[in-house]
């Protein structure tokens, strides 16, 4: 015997899901520009704060510590126009409002691997147009660290000695690949800075 199912059930049923998918898209889309919004205010914030901080005349602090608490300093790359607060730690409530510096590796002034990761789809996703020899600015309460872009590369997210130190001063950034992929990334994008010498940097 073969069900027939009334029209005006279909209907409701297919109106019924519709509202629901609509209700679900437009939480989706408020949540978004909530992350995105909170985002930029503290990251906005923070870094007019940071300046303040900056231009207050101080003993210098020791290497790794803060006023702020949390902040690990101010990353920079002139050419793409980024600038990105960078907190101490990889939570993420950390990375959903900054950059965040690993545990573990080193911290700027240092000698040794400073690493930092970052959203792929949000503050480090002009890394997608890094290139080689990209000068990357690091600036701390210590002062500011200079750094050259010496390569790029995918990795896979078990390989962790990307972060380990050769005995220079370097700077590793960490991020999600590929930079659209929808869901989880399989792999992860490396940036390796190797730090530039005050002569250097000058252009003497």
């Amino acid at each position: 015997m073969k069900a027939v199912v009334p029209r005006r059930s279909v209907a409701r049923i297919l109106r019924c899901c519709q509202i629901a998918l609509t209700t679900a898209a437009t939480g989706v889309f408020g949540y978004c520009a909530f992350v995105l919004a909170d985002t930029w205010i503290f990251q906005t914030e923070t870094s007019h704060r940071f300046d303040q901080v900056l231009r207050k005349p101080a003993a210098p602090p020791v290497p790794g510590t803060s006023a702020m608490d949390g902040l690990v300093g101010r990353l920079e790359i002139p050419r793409l126009g980024f600038s990105v607060i960078v907190s101490e730690g990889t939570d993420d409530a950390t990375l959903r409002r900054a950059a965040g510096h690993i545990a573990g590796t080193a911290v700027p002034g240092q000698r040794g691997n400073v690493g930092i990761a970052g959203h792929r789809d949000t503050l480090f996703r002009p890394l997608r147009n890094i290139r080689q020899d990209d000068t990357i600015l690091l600036t701390t309460l210590q002062g500011e660290y200079q750094y050259r872009v010496v390569s790029t590369r995918i990795v896979n997210p078990s390989d962790v000695a990307i972060l380990n130190s050769d005995g220079n001063d370097a700077l590793t950034l960490v991020t999600c690949y590929p930079f659209y992929f929808v869901g989880p990334a399989p792999d992860r994008f490396i940036v390796r800075a190797e730090r530039m010498t005050q002569k250097r940097a000058e252009g003497i």
